[in-house]
């Protein structure tokens, strides 16, 4: 059930990432690549819609205020959906995954699959389908 009128959706399509990859990777780098995903994340969806707050912004309350972004980055995948005229999987309230339980890993692992997973469910089906080849001109 859609949420609102559909608006139309413009923007160019973001990448699709790998929910393991990024947690690992993101291990691996003590963090680092966290910080990449969020700015790539924000930046991706603010392209696509022309709402959100944007890779830069997004990154420095990611940075400066962590628990923010708990909510922000679900909320603006949720409205992704809804702009595109389609059931949000994901609100705002996700964030609270990881309330009070923050420090814990479960919770915040489990927060970042939704996360992900409803993003690169968005762009799957937002990703246009190959044209079929032209069928050869007959001479006859």
């Amino acid at each position: 059930m859609s949420t609102g009128a559909s608006t139309a959706v413009t923007g160019p399509v973001g990448h699709q990432r790998g929910t393991v990859f990024v947690l690992l990777i993101g291990l691996i780098t003590f963090g680092f690549y966290w910080w990449y995903w969020v700015y790539k994340t924000q930046d991706e969806l603010k392209q696509h819609t022309g709402d959100g707050l944007g890779g830069v912004l997004g990154l420095v309350i990611w940075i400066l205020l962590s628990p923010v972004s708990a909510f922000v980055i679900p909320s603006e995948v949720g409205n992704t959906y809804a702009s595109a005229g389609r059931e949000k999987p994901i609100t705002g309230w996700t964030g609270l995954w990881l309330f009070p339980f923050g420090v814990l890993l479960i919770p915040a692992i489990v927060w970042f699959v939704k996360v992900q997973g409803a993003l690169n469910r968005y762009w799957e089906s937002a990703t246009p389908a190959p044209e079929p080849p032209a069928a050869p001109a007959s001479t006859g």
